[in-house]
């Protein structure tokens, strides 16, 4: 099992923690992270893309003129696709975009997620995150002090309320639950904070 030290806000270690081999140790599987972060963007499409059809656009129905004997093209509608403020040919239309994936797609993303950022040293795990007040100078400056840099994601078991409110002014700042944890997330960010009871709690149900 990896151990990995435990910090405190101030970025001190105070401990160390055991966290499970099959979650934060498996080989990182590229192309499940990519199958994963596909069918999360997926789901995220709102899908409301529209275009009137004939039917749909103003304007009467009346034929223009007459069949023959004009010396223009003949035409039936001023809503017609060829003209100008016509109805529009095999545009988009409402559509759900999202696809279902297996669970253990799903669930092997997260464990190859979570390896690849304590492997490279993006991970760490914190005692708790017991924060003096809600304000968001004091979430930017404990921050800085764990240099934690711009892009951060906060995974926290615990309803802290100071660190949500805190938190969520910060321009690339994310505050989750374990039970919320998606591989995009983890991707996209440059360093993870995990209290230890998330860090815990994590390598039991994904185990």
């Amino acid at each position: 099992m990896p151990t990995v030290d435990v910090v405190n806000l101030k970025n001190e270690k105070i401990g160390q923690v055991e966290l499970s081999d099959a979650v934060f140790g498996v080989e990182v599987n590229q192309n499940l992270l990519w199958e994963s972060v596909r069918h999360y963007q997926a789901t995220q499409r709102s899908g409301t893309a529209k275009t009137k059809v004939r039917r749909e656009v103003a304007g009467s129905g009346k034929k223009l003129w007459r069949q023959k004997g004009t010396g223009r093209a003949r035409v039936g509608s001023v809503r017609s696709p060829i003209w100008r403020h016509g109805g529009t040919v095999h545009g988009p239309v409402p559509r759900d975009y999202s696809y279902s994936l297996p669970k253990k797609m799903i669930v092997g993303a997260l464990r190859s997620a979570l390896s690849a950022k304590l492997r490279d040293g993006e991970l760490v795990v914190v005692n708790e995150f017991g924060l003096a007040d809600h304000k968001t100078k004091t979430v930017r400056t404990t921050f800085e002090a764990m240099q934690a840099g711009n892009s951060v994601l906060v995974v926290d078991n615990a309803d802290s309320r100071n660190l949500q409110l805190g938190a969520r002014n910060l321009p690339g700042v994310k505050v989750v639950a374990s039970k919320e944890l998606t591989t995009y997330d983890l991707l996209g960010h440059d360093r993870v904070l995990v209290s230890e009871a998330a860090a815990r709690k994590l390598s039991e149900a994904l185990a």
